[in-house]
């Protein structure tokens, strides 16, 4: 119970004083003029100034409220390196129990655990919304128990009570981590691309593990390329992307002794592989209604560079026209099939015959083009057939079928192959037979070049009884495709309906580019969020199953679905972010949810530098676990809240009304006859006088 004077004026304010302005002039005249009764007047002025005032004698029944403590116990993944979740919990079991022995004390506890994506540890933004949950004037102090590596530092809130922050880990604590300072998003195939990375040292780190370390890369699921590394230094690498599209370049450093964890040893960064331009030399043998369809396909094509030329008068021919009235200038053959041959990324001989243009040593250079990772493309007629064929060749063991001497000319829809409904090239192609038993919606051809496959290669597309039409085939580092017809210009003329030309031979260029998305044997893996999809290209069926290693070392076995012919897919949800590799009999794949090494490990070491400024406002303390766990004080506010072994709460003494009663101090009667008594008093004294 507590009792206080209050004021329930009559009047507003300023008229009280006023009136009191005017009760202390007049007083003062009296005094200026000699009356002896000046200061009861003064006195009955102020007794008429009070009753207008109306005070009031207020009585407040009040019920303490306890006293309460925040205590923010930081459950990130930093907090889970060794030893750190044993401190964690034997320091909140402690606290706990400390606090709630002492009299007229809560407990709030809050968990902090990782951020959404990558955000680190919102340490400060979980103590923000908790002490925003609670009354100000009840906060007694607030504990972190935590390795004091929060990413929102700049959001601590302004404390009432002292703030103190325990410290996971120990003094002699030191990691070692692998830093990519740079990397580009993209590159040009066949271009070196600068790299920069960074191996760094934290903490307080042995002697022994002083000196070069060794640093592994490895692209892709590729064998990985070691190298010895300095300590401390950025290191610049040069690196050449293998294939198109994405890839997946891998970064580790090995483990050393005493360092508090790997996850940040690994480093992944993810480079789209760009062609620059797709160099294509066109040799049409003579003139045929295709051949412009053949040079619109690839012209139409900005990022094509084409080099066409076509053999308009054989050697054999003899017209009469001298040779310096011709009005196209010689071909240079030497400059394009010795000089500049390995310039080139694709080869297109469309019904070309040997007529002595290329002599022998000019086929060899292209032979030496495809082992070295050339394409050839041959685009057959019934040049194929003949004597003169570009397989009665040093080309023949390489080219893909060997032809019969036959040239079939009846109508036929090309069909799509068992094998070719699997192979990434023509599976899936618009308008193509979804089985064995249905037909294509494709326009017809009318001529084929009968064709014996060589052992080992794919026949995608046949013709009339089952005839080759499109066969691939693969010779050293390059490959080679034959397309047994010379009409597939009809489909781009719309006859019938047409066919998806321009699709296939975009699709066979890139195929023979070695695009990863055209490989027949291929395993990827996509992230969307922490969903990823495995994706298992294969020509062959039967079950399948992926191993999936996650950043932490653990193994899963992934079950693999043919969800289309040739494609078997899967999906698992990443518990962690990092990188996971994927492997599916020798075939193996890279994929990283969100960075390889995340925000919570690029700072390891447990220290309360973050924290300092916001914990000594509040005269609160730092201290570390591992000198034992402190003793819990009470202490006045202002004086120092920690010192050696302990923390101290600041009581708030904090209390709810219950009850409230208001009594006037004096009747308003009394007043009135306080201040007559007095100014009768003032007369009689003047008067006597």
């Amino acid at each position: 119970m507590t009792g206080t004077v209050v004021f329930d004026p009559l009047l507003p304010w300023p008229a009280i004083w006023a009136l009191a302005a005017l009760g202390a002039a007049a007083a003062a005249l009296a005094l200026w003029r000699g009356l002896p009764g000046w200061w009861l007047r003064l006195l009955a002025a102020a007794a008429l100034v009070l009753a207008v005032a109306n005070p009031a004698f207020q009585q407040e029944e009040r019920s303490p409220l306890s006293d309460i403590v925040l205590l923010v116990v930081d459950e990130s993944a930093s907090q889970a390196i060794p030893d750190r979740p044993q401190q964690t919990a034997a320091a909140v079991r402690a606290l706990e129990a400390a606090l709630r022995a002492m009299p007229d004390t809560e407990v709030r506890r809050v968990t902090v655990p990782d951020g959404t994506g990558d955000e680190g540890t919102l340490l400060a933004t979980a103590l923000a919304e908790a002490l925003a949950e609670e009354p100000s004037d009840r906060v007694a102090g607030a504990i972190l128990v935590t390795d004091g590596q929060l990413h929102d530092a700049d959001r601590l809130p302004a404390m009432p009570a002292p703030l103190h922050a325990l410290l996971t880990g120990h003094e002699d604590d030191w990691d070692r981590r692998l830093v990519v300072r740079n990397a580009p998003a993209f590159a040009i195939l066949g271009e070196e691309v600068m790299l920069t990375l960074r191996v760094e040292d934290q903490g307080a780190v042995p002697p022994a593990a002083a000196g070069p370390v060794e640093l592994s890369i490895a692209i892709g699921g590729g064998e990985p390329m070691r190298f010895s590394v300095p300590v401390g230094q950025d290191i610049e690498l040069p690196v050449t992307l293998p294939h198109g599209g994405m890839n997946v370049i891998r970064f580790e450093v090995p483990e050393a002794e005493g360092e508090l964890t790997t996850r940040n040893n690994a480093a992944a960064v993810q480079i789209n592989g760009v062609r620059d331009r797709l160099r294509v030399l066109l040799v049409s043998g003579e003139p045929h209604a295709g051949e412009r369809t053949w040079r619109n396909l690839l012209k139409s094509d900005s990022s094509v560079d084409l080099v066409h030329f076509t053999i308009l008068r054989p050697p054999e021919k003899q017209d009469g026209v001298p040779v310096n009235e011709l009005s196209l200038i010689a071909f240079p053959t030497r400059e394009l099939f010795v000089e500049k041959i390995d310039e080139f990324d694709l080869i297109i001989f469309d019904r070309y015959q040997r007529r002595g243009i290329l002599p022998n040593a000019y086929i060899e250079n292209i032979r030496t083009f495809i082992e070295q990772g050339g394409a050839v493309l041959i685009a057959a007629g019934p040049d194929y057939s003949t004597a003169d064929s570009i397989y009665r060749s040093p080309l023949a063991d390489m080219l893909p079928a060997a032809p019969t001497g036959q040239v079939v000319e009846v109508p036929f829809r090309p069909v799509v192959s068992e094998l070719g409904r699997r192979h990434p090239v023509t599976e899936g192609l618009e308008g193509a037979n979804a089985g064995p038993d249905q037909a294509p919606s494709w326009g017809r051809w009318f001529r084929i070049v009968d064709v014996q496959p060589q052992p080992d290669t794919d026949v995608l597309m046949e013709g009339p009884g089952g005839r080759p039409l499109l066969v691939l085939n693969r010779m050293g580092e390059g490959r080679v495709a034959l397309l047994a017809s010379d009409h597939a210009w009809l489909w781009s003329r719309g006859y019938e309906g047409g066919g998806p030309q321009l699709e296939l031979l975009r699709r066979l260029a890139h195929w023979m580019m070695k695009e990863p998305e055209l490989e027949e044997e291929a395993l990827t893996a996509t992230a969307a969020g922490q969903t990823v999809t495995v994706t298992r290209r294969s020509l062959t069926g039967g079950e399948r199953q992926a191993t999936v290693v996650a950043p932490d070392g653990t193994e899963t076995v992934l079950p693999l679905s043919e969800t289309e012919p040739g494609r078997f897919t899967g999906t698992f949800t990443g518990a962690e972010m990092g990188l996971y590799r994927i492997t599916e009999g020798d075939l193996t794949a890279v994929v990283a949810l969100g960075p390889a090494a995340p925000r919570e490990f690029e700072q390891t070491i447990a220290t309360g530098e973050r924290l300092r400024p916001a914990v000594e406002a509040t005269r609160g303390g730092i201290l570390r676990l591992e000198d034992g766990i402190p003793s819990i004080r009470r202490v006045a506010e202002g004086r120092n809240a920690a010192g050696r072994g302990w923390i101290g709460i600041t009581p708030r003494e904090a209390y709810l009304t219950v009850d409230l009663r208001v009594n006037p101090l004096l009747p308003a009667w009394l007043f009135l006859l306080i201040a007559a008594g007095l100014t009768v008093g003032a007369w009689l004294r003047e008067g006597r006088r």
